[in-house]
């Protein structure tokens, strides 16, 4: 692992006292002292990194010193130290050079969360419906809020297609490993025969924008009004409230109905296109900076299949980091805490070894 080097932990501590200071003397302006401490709390750990780094070092020097000594009991007391100090080390080098790490600007971010059905009828529906709640207790066990935009559902359960909104701090940067092909293998309960059926779902999790994100001009769109349609036909409500939007530009529609109220309606859709619309421009600036090389974990390619979902064998494999858990019925019940945080440790080391390399 590469080390951090003296000089950059000295300046990385005189910027968060500088900070410090600044804060300190109460004359900052109202949008300065939002900057400044904006830019103090995104320091500060940085800086405790860096200065557990710095006094482990200084701990090791002086080990070293003791281990010199004539004393055969200072000697034996410093050697062993110095095997804990030499971990201790280890561990604080790596922190503070994750640290370090360029964050994903869209982490803390709320998401779009889209689950669609793939092959396997309805079965894939079904699939999609439980991938949905699995996501909705996760969330609810984070603290997070989900609002459903769109749904819509199948004849015999699950979901077709769902849209929801997750809002709350660190959504993405949790969620974001999900977006791929989700694939399960269970036995349907439509099969006298007790075969196993393989069936898809498809995931795909977009870091939500801001109007200050993206611009969206007026000339840019055609809106359409007409009337929202339920299954078979049947009038959802007697009102022209569906709203269909192009985004003329780059040809991407969005379609809502679900609302009985034709603003809310177009309100969503204007949401939803935003959202895709800053994905669309964060993928382009990821492809003009990574070239051609993808990283391992996390790609957004949505044909790649990530997960697969044993029912008969109560198992959840992650084809990306080779772990398997035995543990199917909880993840499905929101615990997906083990899954997320080996996600989320692969995609830092990978990082981390893209430095050394």
């Amino acid at each position: 692992m590469t080390s951090i080097s003296p000089d950059r932990i000295r300046q990385i501590e005189a910027r968060r006292d500088e900070l410090s200071a600044l804060m300190a003397t109460g004359d900052l302006p109202g949008d300065r002292f939002v900057q400044v401490s904006k830019e103090y709390a995104e320091l500060e750990p940085v800086a405790q990194a860096a200065t557990e780094v710095r006094r482990l070092r200084a701990e090791a020097e002086s080990l070293a010193y003791m281990a010199q000594d004539a004393n055969d009991e200072l000697r034996a007391m410093a050697a062993e130290e110095m095997h804990t100090n030499r971990d201790s080390l280890e561990a604080a080098d790596r922190r503070l050079a994750l640290a370090l790490l360029p964050r994903d600007a869209a982490d803390e971010r709320s998401a779009m969360l889209e689950v669609r059905a793939g092959t396997g009828g309805d079965e894939a529906a079904l699939f999609a419906g439980d991938l949905f709640r699995m996501y909705q207790r996760y969330a609810e066990g984070q603290g997070w809020r989900v609002e459903l935009i769109s749904a819509s559902d199948s004849d015999a359960g699950g979901y077709k297609e769902v849209v929801a909104s997750v809002t709350g701090q660190g959504v993405f940067a949790k969620l974001k490993f999900e977006s791929g092909v989700h694939r399960v293998q269970r036995v349907p309960v439509t099969e006298a025969g007790g075969r196993i059926h393989t069936s898809a779902a498809t995931v795909a999790v977009l870091p939500e924008a801001e109007e200050v994100d993206v611009k969206i001009e007026d000339k840019d769109l055609r809106i359409d009004i007409y009337r929202s349609s339920g299954p078979g036909g049947q009038s959802v409500n007697t009102t022209d409230s569906a709203v269909r939007i192009v985004h003329i530009p780059t040809g991407l529609v969005v379609i809502q109905q679900d609302e009985k109220s034709q603003h809310k309606n177009k309100a969503k859709a204007l949401r939803v296109l935003r959202t895709r619309l800053y994905e669309a421009e964060r993928e382009r600036l990821h492809a003009e900076r990574a070239g051609a090389r993808k990283s391992m974990v996390g790609s957004g390619d949505r044909s790649e299949r990530i997960r697969t979902y044993n029912f008969p064998q109560g198992r959840v494999t992650d084809h990306r980091i080779n772990l398997t858990l035995h543990r199917l019925p909880e993840i499905l019940a929101g615990e997906m805490g083990e899954l997320v945080g080996a996600l989320i440790a692969e995609d830092e080391a990978e990082r981390l070894a893209q430095i050394d390399g």
